[in-house]
């Protein structure tokens, strides 16, 4: 990208992430084991609720859903990805949750569907959910690609009985978002170690009520630029993308420039999204330690930034970024966080990855035997962990049980410190 296209747009910089630290306001507990898995017979990973069009948690004849990554649990973990379906569940409470079917019987675009978002949205015609979800790999292709396209897929009616609760109907499927080479990296422009055009993430502005996607993308630089003091540097170029709905049409979308950049950063800002309390705009995103830029000390977490409004200058929540990540002996424990908010505070989910592991990359997985490899894994939802947010600064403050999501007019469990009456957190730093 050259100069003109970055011009403006707000960065995640090398100063802020010299930052980075662990410390008791942003480490989890370690996770444990649930006593029951929420199905034994899946790996489950990236999870987000159905929500309605203003961004609140879909409540439909007294079921919250979920839609998650989905493959057999019998296959090796790290290979889920390369066949990855999408999945809902369903709960009345929050905590006990029924195993929906796969959401696509044939059809969807792609070699596999890899995350994205769901809007609840009955237009009395059928239309009652918009699925949007990464396309990845080209169709048809008879070896494994990853090639990347934004995707939406209309035609789920939502039912419900005495049975439960169902999604049914026949979909269509249209490829809505590409990457143009300006603003978003090219599969075919990127030099670095992952390529990303993908995770859309539907959002009403409530200040404008327009209409917008977000996504994980990458900033073209092309080489010899000099973009950053280092040229390695420039391989890691993650950012966070942005489309607009002229009309309002929740299928229809135009590109814009990016709401923020992380050039001579972090390759990955994934599965981006945004929290809008009181007028101001919290940007959440997922990244790992490898991702990080050579020369800076990045973790597997969950990180955030602020801005006045949707294209605002965002700057990094906490000064530099962090704020929920894994504890040292368990640096892999949890990944793909998802804030919520919950009233006086934010609820954030992710999935139990990969525990009892403390090896310094997950490359080192693969050296596990299969059973060993089997056994690290949780599949499964995480413990969700409850965050206090104040103006640009963020605390963690508990951690509820495993795949527990409470709606906002749900009390939540009180907080571990007034239980157990214990001042000092402590924690694996």
């Amino acid at each position: 990208m050259s100069e003109k296209f970055r011009e403006g747009i707000p960065a995640w910089t090398r100063e802020h992430a010299a930052g980075l630290r662990r410390d008791d306001s942003n480490v989890a507990p370690v996770i444990y084991p649930p006593d029951e898995r929420l199905d034994d017979d899946l790996h489950i990973w990236d999870t987000w609720f159905l929500r309605n069009r203003d961004g609140s948690v879909a409540e439909i004849d007294g079921y919250r859903v979920i839609f998650s990554l989905t493959s057999s649990s019998d296959l090796l973990p790290g290979k889920r990805h390369d066949v990855a379906t999408i999945r809902y569940f369903y709960s009345r409470d929050g905590e006990e949750w029924t195993t929906g079917v796969v959401v696509f019987d044939g059809g969807a675009l792609g070699q596999r569907q890899w995350a994205g978002s769901a809007m609840y949205d009955p237009d009395g015609d059928g239309d009652d959910v918009y699925l949007y979800y990464t396309a990845a790999g080209e169709d048809g292709a008879e070896e494994l690609t990853y090639t990347q396209r934004i995707a939406v897929a209309t035609g789920g009616t939502v039912r419900t009985d005495d049975a439960g609760f169902s999604i049914e109907g026949s979909w269509n499927h249209r490829i809505i978002l590409t990457p143009d080479g300006d603003w978003y990296e090219r599969e075919d422009q990127s030099r670095g170690m992952i390529y990303t055009f993908r995770d859309p993430w539907f959002f009403e502005d409530p200040a404008s009520g327009e209409t917008y996607l977000l996504f994980e993308a990458n900033t073209p630089v092309p080489e010899g630029t000099g973009e950053c003091d280092d040229p390695v540097w420039e391989e890691f170029n993650g950012s966070v993308g942005i489309a607009h709905s002229p009309t309002g049409d929740p299928t229809d979308f135009e590109l814009r420039p990016p709401l923020l950049d992380a050039v001579c950063v972090n390759q990955e800002l994934e599965r981006p999204h945004l929290v809008v309390r009181d007028g101001t705009y919290h940007l959440f995103v997922s990244s790992h330690v490898h991702t990080f830029a050579p020369g800076l000390t990045g973790y597997d977490a969950l990180y955030g930034f602020v801005a006045d409004d949707l294209a605002g200058d965002y700057e990094p929540l906490n000064g530099h970024g962090m704020v929920l990540t894994n504890p040292k002996g368990a640096p892999f424990q949890a990944y793909s966080w998802l804030v919520y908010d919950h009233g006086d505070d934010l609820l954030v989910s992710s999935f139990f990855n990969y525990f009892d592991y403390d090896r310094p990359s997950l490359d080192d997985v693969g050296l596990l035997p299969p059973e060993e490899q089997q056994r690290r894994f949780g599949g499964t939802l995480a413990p969700t962990v409850r965050v206090a947010l104040d103006g640009d600064e963020t605390d963690l403050v508990d951690t509820l049980g495993h795949g527990h999501l409470p709606l906002p007019r749900e009390e939540l469990p009180t907080p571990w410190w007034e239980r157990d009456g214990d001042a000092t957190r402590g924690g694996d730093y």
